[in-house]
């Protein structure tokens, strides 16, 4: 079974210098192999493939001297991942490759050779024995250790490891509970309890509109505008972690008071082209709620059900199943034509999210959708990730 820690690094001055040049170097590498690879498609209708882009390696660094301060697998992991991010591409799973720039995110990758230190250090190749807060402990073994740093200067590094074990075997058996997802409240369950949502990006917005006011009247280049980024930056990272700790907490309890977790599969993206909605969407985190709730579940081997995004959740009566003719979203709570009972909008749908997912448990089918049997895109099969790819896109 393969599990993921992320623990804090705080590397001294030398150390964090040869970090800098490590994600400069896979940086680099990555915008010259992803131009490359867009030249060559131009000129022969072929792209490079992970083997391509290997072989590129050794006379890169002949060319480009500080390419070799950097450790070879680094490069190395920068080009597979390059190669995988084209797969993804082709099969719909992703957007297209994008170059990176030094302002945003920094990450870099080890395949080995990294190890825990005395349960507070972590070792580096070429950059030494980090300092590191190892929070919990590090079971089974490493697989690939990415390290990242955020604008706010915070280092990270996220562990991959297999620990041997078999998966816990999925049980849909128990107590099921839907879960109806909206804006004035985060999560809606058919037992009638309703979690709020903080809205924790318009309780910042005064905030960050004064840091984001302030940065733009600073002159580019100066060091009175780099200390007006880091305030932007943190502020924002504020409100990114006050959203992560709550959808963590609440998944977690709704994971743990029940068998079965019944969701809508909700097509997020496309609701955010929506620009009265996106925003709002956005803030409360649809898709990281879900997400979470899906690999806690998996993880205590308790049951996850996506319900079809067409089935009418909202507009369905949940004691006779009539269907309402339409439903506004203003609307808040209504009366069933058919057998006259009065409903609260979110609850009721819930409660049909629930039902629906009861009679996908009794025909059989929940199980297989959920353990991903059900092929959902089309596409080139996943077993090209080990091979060279050929970047000729059978959509284009």
């Amino acid at each position: 079974m393969i599990a993921a820690t992320k623990i804090r690094l705080y590397p001294d001055t030398k150390q964090a210098e040869k970090l800098a040049k490590a994600f400069g170097c896979a940086r680099w590498l990555w915008n010259n192999s992803l131009n490359e690879s867009q030249k060559t498609y131009q000129e022969t209708g072929k792209g490079l493939g992970h083997f391509a882009l290997n072989n590129r390696l050794p006379a890169l660094k002949q060319t480009v001297d500080w390419l070799g301060e950097t450790h070879s697998q680094v490069l190395q992991a920068v080009c597979l991942n390059l190669s995988r991010a084209f797969v993804n591409f082709f099969e719909r799973r992703a957007a297209y490759p994008t170059f990176k720039s030094k302002h945003d995110k920094q990450t870099i990758q080890y395949p080995q050779g990294v190890r825990i230190v005395e349960g507070r250090k972590i070792f580096l190749p070429k950059i030494g024995h980090v300092k590191a807060v190892v929070h919990r402990e590090i079971v089974g073994t490493i697989k690939t250790v990415t390290l990242s740093k955020t604008p706010t200067g915070k280092y990270f590094a996220s562990i991959l490891t297999e620990n041997g074990l078999d998966a816990r075997p999925i049980s849909f058996d128990g107590n099921i509970v839907g879960i109806d997802i909206g804006l004035t409240h985060l999560a809606i369950t058919s037992d009638g309890s309703k979690f709020d949502n903080p809205k924790h990006v318009a309780k910042a917005q005064k905030n960050l509109k004064r840091k984001q006011q302030k940065l733009s009247l600073k002159v580019k280049g100066s060091n009175t505008r780099k200390k007006a980024r880091l305030l932007v930056a943190k502020a924002h990272e504020r409100v990114a972690n006050a959203r992560k700790d709550y959808l963590h907490k609440l998944s977690r309890r709704l994971v743990n008071e029940n068998q079965v977790i019944a969701v809508e599969d909700l097509h997020v993206n496309g609701m955010m082209r929506n620009h009265c909605l996106a925003k709002a969407i956005g803030d409360a985190g649809w898709g990281v709620f879900t997400t979470m709730l899906k690999y806690k579940a998996e993880q205590a081997g308790k049951g996850y059900i996506e319900v079809n995004r067409f089935f009418p959740s909202s507009k369905a009566c949940s004691c006779c199943l009539h269907v309402q003719s339409s439903m506004p979203l203003a609307i808040h709570s209504w009366r069933c034509d058919q057998c006259g009972s009065l409903h609260d909008r979110d609850i009721n749908a819930a409660q049909n999210i629930r039902n629906e997912a009861q009679r996908m448990i009794a025909a059989g089918i929940a199980g297989t959708a959920n353990r991903g049997t059900v092929s959902q895109v089309r596409g080139r099969n996943s077993f090209v990730l080990a091979r060279a790819v050929d970047v000729r896109s059978p959509v284009l």
